[in-house]
C-alpha cells in the first residue's frame, strides 16, 4: 500500500516544457525544473485529479484554491485567464490547482460541485469558501487571502 505522500506529480516546466515529476510532499519547497532550473510553480495553476489531489492537499500548508472546469464549458475557458493570472498574483501565497470534472468524478462528487466554473478554497484541506460562476482574478485573489 502506497503511502498517501508518495504520490507523484507530473509537472510541466511553463519555461522549457519539460515534464517534471514531484513528489506531492514537496509542494511547497518552491521545486524548479530539472531541466532547466526555472521555478516550476511560477504562478502557474497546477492540474490535478482524482489520483493526485488528496496528496497535494494533504502536503501544503497554503491555502488552495480549486476550479472546478471543463473543456466544453464556455465561462470555464472564459475564466482560465483570470485563474492564471490570481496564480501569479498568490504565488508562495496560495496554491492554484485545476481539476476537470469530467475526468475526476470523484471530485466533483465528493464536493457536491453541481455547476462549472466553481472555486473553492481550502485551508488543511477543509471547505472554507466556495464561489460559483466566471469571476475576474481580483475575486479569485480575494477568495484565496479571505
Amino acid at each position: 500500500m502506497h503511502h498517501m505522500n508518495d504520490a507523484k506529480l507530473l509537472l510541466p516546466c511553463p519555461h522549457c516544457g519539460a515534464t517534471n515529476r514531484l513528489p506531492a510532499a514537496r509542494i511547497d519547497e518552491a521545486p524548479v525544473c530539472g531541466k532547466c532550473g526555472e521555478s516550476l510553480l511560477a504562478g502557474q495553476p497546477i492540474d490535478l485529479d482524482d489520483t493526485s489531489f488528496d496528496a497535494v492537499v494533504a502536503a501544503t500548508k497554503l491555502p488552495v484554491v480549486v476550479d472546478f472546469w471543463a473543456a466544453w464549458c464556455g465561462p470555464c475557458r472564459m475564466m482560465a485567464p483570470a485563474f492564471k493570472q490570481a496564480a501569479a498574483q498568490l504565488q508562495g501565497r496560495a496554491l492554484l490547482v485545476k481539476v476537470n470534472s469530467d475526468d475526476s468524478p470523484g471530485l466533483s462528487q465528493r464536493y457536491g460541485i453541481r455547476s462549472i466554473p466553481t472555486l473553492l478554497r481550502l485551508q488543511g484541506g477543509r471547505e472554507t469558501a466556495r464561489q460559483s460562476g466566471a469571476v475576474p482574478a481580483s475575486t479569485i485573489v480575494a477568495l484565496a487571502t479571505a
